[in-house]
């Protein structure tokens, strides 16, 4: 299986790229993890609908120009469903025996996701109805998916 992460912007937090690279080192035996980075659209403080919209646009087409064909695409929105750690395991379990070898998670910019990528999306999923920083959310996705390999697994690490 392939666990592709597409997110916008740098990253530029020495703390939170230690813990990315801790979780993509221990999802190493269970599937290739690769971490992709598309560039933010610069946006000042007080823009209009439209602006905002052109500012997701861009950093959408960024997004979607990284999408294999054949993937399994999903967006993390705030308005997505709300899953356990166990049912994203069962989610996983059903790609790789009925569906695709190939996941990809997209995290979009500071204004959210375009509608394109959202048309792209094969499944919404939130973390939580709060709002976290976009970079913060790398690190909690793959601790996420680390773990539900480990309860697929039955291996020690999941209470």
């Amino acid at each position: 299986m392939k666990v592709s992460v597409i997110s916008v912007g740098k990253l530029k937090e020495k703390y939170l790229k230690q813990g990315i690279d801790e979780y993509a080192k221990r999802l190493g035996p269970y599937a290739k993890t690769e971490i992709i980075e598309v560039a933010d659209e610069k946006a000042p403080e007080n823009l209009s609908e439209a602006e905002m919209e052109e500012v997701k646009q861009k950093e959408g087409e960024r997004i979607l120009a990284k999408v294999p064909k054949d993937a399994y695409v999903i967006t993390l929105e705030i308005e997505g469903k709300q899953l356990t750690s166990e049912q994203l395991a069962s989610r996983f379990d059903n790609l790789m025996t009925y569906g695709s070898s190939k996941i990809v998670f997209i995290i979009g910019g500071s204004l959210g996701i375009s509608s394109q990528v959202q048309e792209r999306s094969d499944y919404a999923l939130s973390f939580s109805k709060m709002t976290f920083p976009h970079q913060m959310m790398r690190l909690m996705l793959l601790e996420q998916v680390y773990r539900a390999f480990k309860i697929l697994k039955n291996e020690p690490y999941h209470k």
